[in-house]
């Protein structure tokens, strides 16, 4: 275990753990002053080239972005998404997590499932590779967003998903759009962070997509809170830059070059 991991690992109880994504080094840059945790999630297939799911996002994809995400990370644990069909089976998985691991100098990958995948997140593990868990709903295999844990066999599978997941050794695990009482039940009752989107303050820490947060997005997520506007920001300074070029009053002088 790192001792980044290890930090995480001990806020469990003690202090809220502030993780937010990032794409791009010029973000990442400004996250790690303030969170502990930044994730270069798949969720940049929707937010950066359109997609219809996180499905169409690829391994090299992820990795080329990590890599500009890792060159403005200096404090943060950074935690990067294993793309769909990239941990079919545990060969696979080792194969392309320690790809991703070598290439982007990242502290440790997050997967989505529980029962499903355990043997491949032991495998993970026993490698050396610290893995964060992902339960409630998935992206990247649901074909319904809907919050989950509203019949008792659902959320009975939910939470045997996050024990299953503690016990083989992650180090955290995202609850995404988990129905409250829930998301309290699996905070309380296991001994590492959970880390909520959608899943209510019951959990140790709190993640959203940093797009969407700033208000870039037209994200309409009920869990989403904007803190500022930089659409409208970006829209007023495109919109002074267009009028200065027109009454030529951009460029001045002083932003030109004289022998």
């Amino acid at each position: 275990m790192t001792k980044k991991v290890k930090m995480i690992i001990d806020k469990k109880n003690k202090s809220k753990i502030i993780c937010l994504t990032a794409y791009s080094k010029n973000i990442a840059s400004i996250l790690d002053r303030h969170c502990d945790l930044v994730l270069v999630g798949d969720s940049l297939g929707s937010v950066l080239y359109n997609f219809k799911s996180t499905k169409e996002v690829t391994l090299q994809t992820m990795i080329n972005h990590s890599k500009s995400v890792r060159l403005g990370i200096k404090k943060s644990l950074m935690i990067v998404d294993m793309p769909y069909n990239t941990y079919r089976n545990p060969k696979q998985a080792l194969k392309n997590a320690k790809f991703v691991m070598k290439e982007t100098k990242c502290d440790g990958v997050k997967l989505e499932g529980g029962k499903k995948i355990i043997s491949i997140v032991k495998t993970l593990i026993k490698n050396r590779i610290p893995v964060m868990g992902h339960v409630g709903i998935l992206p990247q295999t649901d074909k319904k967003f809907s919050f989950k844990g509203k019949k008792l066999k659902e959320s009975e599978r939910i939470f045997n998903d996050t024990k299953l997941l503690e016990q083989a050794g992650v180090f955290s695990i995202v609850l995404e759009c988990v129905e409250t009482k829930l998301s309290k039940k699996i905070t309380d009752q296991i001994k590492i962070p959970t880390i909520g989107i959608g899943s209510s303050a019951n959990c140790d820490g709190q993640v959203l997509v940093i797009d969407d947060l700033i208000g870039l997005s037209e994200s309409k997520f009920r869990f989403v809170k904007k803190y500022a506007n930089v659409n409208k920001i970006i829209n007023n300074a495109v919109k002074k830059y267009k009028l200065e070029v027109q009454k030529k009053q951009f460029p001045k002088a002083r932003h030109s070059f004289k022998n």
